[in-house]
């Protein structure tokens, strides 16, 4: 298995923690240069009562507050659905070397969809982007979350 989806089945699990306490089921994973995980989340925006503790913003967070820095140079950030235009910008702030991700979002994401955040003149840092790990689990995954809601 190769280190991208060793990581994204870390964040899928992460996917399914948040699932079962009533929270979106996304999860992320934030790994240093040196290949260390740094931090890993899903998202607890209903626990927190935050609508930006999306689980890319909980690693983002966790991992300035351990190294000191709000600059996380040489890091992947491993995301189990496309990250919306909140999170992308945090990465480019955050100076996020490389952003591996799942699941597209066709309605919220902003990497692929929406307002292409990376591909903006504005946009001051764009990290390299891959895909790997099964789109279809984890776009399952919210499938099966929201339908039991509706």
């Amino acid at each position: 298995m190769s280190a991208d989806a060793a990581f994204i089945a870390i964040a899928l699990d992460e996917a399914r923690a948040a699932a079962a306490r009533g929270e979106v089921p996304v999860g992320a994973v934030l790994v240093g240069a040196d290949g260390a995980e740094l931090a890993r989340a899903g998202n607890r925006i209903v626990e927190k009562r935050d609508p930006t503790a999306h689980a890319e913003m909980l690693v983002l967070r966790e991992s300035s507050e351990k190294l000191g820095n709000e600059r996380l140079t040489g890091t992947t950030l491993y995301v189990t659905l496309e990250p919306c235009a909140m999170c992308a910008g945090a990465m480019s702030l955050a100076r996020i070397a490389r952003l591996v991700f799942t699941a597209e979002d066709p309605k919220g994401g902003a990497v692929l969809h929406g307002p292409l955040f990376f591909a903006q003149p504005t946009c001051h840092h764009r990290p390299a982007i891959a895909r790997a790990g099964d789109a279809d689990e984890a776009g399952a995954l919210l499938r099966e979350f929201f339908r039991a809601r509706r």
